[in-house]
């Protein structure tokens, strides 16, 4: 079986921080919160067995390059497997009820400006 090496991009760790902040400190929930974490970490090591079998986002420009959408309770974890380097990289974690497209559409402005 092959193993990809999963990879977390810079925004992807400030999306988990800031879920974590939200639910602890906002919502008075420290625990919650820490397990919201640890599921959604725990669902994220699992994307270094087959991580194409979750579904491609189908809107361009992410749909050419292969993001993938993984859903974990209320949250969606963005992704880019390569098979060509065995790599996975998760580019954000969003909030089910957020704006995908505008939060995806600010990561890719900040990547164009790099």
């Amino acid at each position: 079986m092959i193993r990809y090496d999963v990879n977390i991009s810079n925004q992807a760790e400030q999306d988990l921080r800031g879920i974590y902040e939200y639910i602890a400190f906002e919502l008075f929930a420290p625990e919650n919160a820490w397990a919201q974490i640890v599921r959604l970490e725990a669902a994220i090591e699992k994307l270094e067995t087959f991580p194409e079998k979750h579904r491609r986002y189908d809107k361009d420009p992410w749909k050419s390059r292969n993001l993938r959408v993984l859903p974990v309770d209320n949250y969606c974890v963005f992704y880019i497997p390569d098979n060509n380097n065995g790599t996975v990289t998760v580019i954000r974690v969003i909030y089910g009820g957020r704006n995908i497209e505008e939060q995806l559409e600010y990561f890719t402005k900040d990547i164009k400006e790099d």
